[in-house]
């Protein structure tokens, strides 16, 4: 029987770890592997207290970090995803895809999310070659340069204004013929003279470099049709930023803890409590507004801070 079992081995999980352990609660970890999303990231920018780092070093480091305190108060179990998780006489049961079965007295869910692909032609082709889902971590390298932002949300355009503050231009191309961002948000946009925004988009291709044999290629155009006119246009660009959405890792919460319309935890934001007693939640797995790693470990530290005086509490 734990105290704490912290499910998912990202930025989140892993913080949550180290101060589980740190606060001596009897916790495991059961991850599929370490890092998140940021593991395929050929650099990082943002991550503090380190300039740059690669995706799969910064998956690294976390792992190092939770195993310098595995022990006597954590224990650790990679290679297992979560298949389910029940509730029973205040007791909660945890079983894996490799039907291993773990109790504990709280829970605390890290599984993160999977950023929404770009479904087109030579897609696949160029993921993390020009092809990225990140503004905040890539695109200060993408510096004046001609970029595409794919997505009409909030999340799009505010990539957008992100990446104008460096790069020579960026195109917003949206699939509908309203863009679903806040409309403050839209016409701020709209007047800057390196912004443009289309409408009613279809993505049709992707297309690189043309580079000798045996060399990488990156992105360098990318082909849409108007739904309308059914014409076909393609336009230049080094860096295409996908903000179509995100899928959470919680399909084994259904029916269990309660999830917002798409699939996110809902939590408590002063606490990441969920609104299943004994069950907290942090990073991008939660409706929180904003998802980046450096927001997954303090809403990991937060709650397991919470956790921490409801298990002194429920002693």
């Amino acid at each position: 029987m734990y105290d704490l079992i912290i499910l998912g081995g990202g930025p989140a999980g892993a913080a949550a770890a180290v101060y589980a352990a740190r606060k001596q609660l009897k916790t495991a970890l059961i991850t599929s592997e370490f890092g998140g999303q940021s593991t395929v990231s050929t650099t990082i920018y943002n991550w503090i207290g380190t300039p740059e780092i690669g995706g799969a070093e910064l998956g690294e480091n976390l792992k190092k970090h939770v195993m310098y305190y595995k022990g006597e108060f954590l224990d650790v179990y990679e290679g297992q995803k979560v298949a389910s998780l029940s509730k029973d006489n205040n007791i909660f049961t945890i079983t894996t895809d490799t039907d291993k079965t773990y109790t504990s007295k709280t829970v605390l869910v890290t599984t993160g999310s999977g950023r929404r692909k770009l479904e087109c032609e030579n897609a696949d082709k160029y993921e993390h070659r020009g092809i990225t889902y990140c503004a905040s971590c890539d695109g200060p390298m993408f510096a004046g340069q001609d970029v595409v932002v794919i997505g009409g949300g909030n999340a799009g355009f505010e990539s957008a204004a992100q990446l104008l503050a460096y790069c020579k231009s960026v195109t917003l191309l949206h699939r509908s013929d309203t863009f679903k961002a806040d409309e403050i948000t839209v016409k701020k946009l709209l007047t800057n003279d390196k912004f443009k925004a289309i409408k009613n988009v279809e993505i049709l291709r992707v297309d690189g470099t043309d580079v000798p044999e045996g060399e990488i290629s990156f992105v360098s155009l990318i082909t849409y049709r108007d739904k309308i006119s059914g014409s076909e246009t393609t336009l230049p660009t080094t860096g295409i930023f996908v903000e179509t959405g995100q899928t959470p890792n919680t399909g084994f919460l259904k029916g269990v803890v309660p999830l917002n319309e798409i699939g996110k935890v809902i939590v408590d934001p002063m606490t990441q409590k969920t609104q299943l007693e004994g069950v907290w939640a942090a990073g991008d797995a939660t409706n929180g507004i904003y998802h980046q790693n450096n927001i997954a470990c303090g809403d990991a530290v937060k709650a397991l801070e919470d956790i921490y005086i409801w298990i002194q509490k429920n002693s």
